[in-house]
């Protein structure tokens, strides 16, 4: 989503607009908050805040699914050390 002019709030004038901003948000906007001219923060909704979390933890998910396949068709192909073999290489 691209920010246009409005949705860029310096943060001193977002404290005295906190309800009309919140209330933009809830439309459907999303803020971007400035600090001396540079991005800080962002105002998002809640439930798209959630649905960032939930693509986090499956992104999560999946990374350790591929490590575990990775990991499997190592061991299948006869690509493994023993434990002995990975602590003498560590030390």
């Amino acid at each position: 989503m691209s920010y246009t002019a409005r949705d860029v709030v310096p943060i001193s004038e977002a404290r005295a607009r906190l309800t009309e901003l919140s209330d933009e948000v809830v439309a459907g906007a999303e803020k971007l908050l400035t600090k001396n001219g540079a991005a800080y923060v962002a105002i998002i909704d809640a439930r798209k805040l959630d649905y960032y979390h939930a693509l986090e933890d499956e992104h999560a998910s999946l990374v350790l699914l591929t490590e575990a396949e990775t990991g499997l068709r190592e061991v299948l192909a006869g690509q493994r050390v023993s434990n002995d073999e990975l602590l003498k290489a560590l030390s």
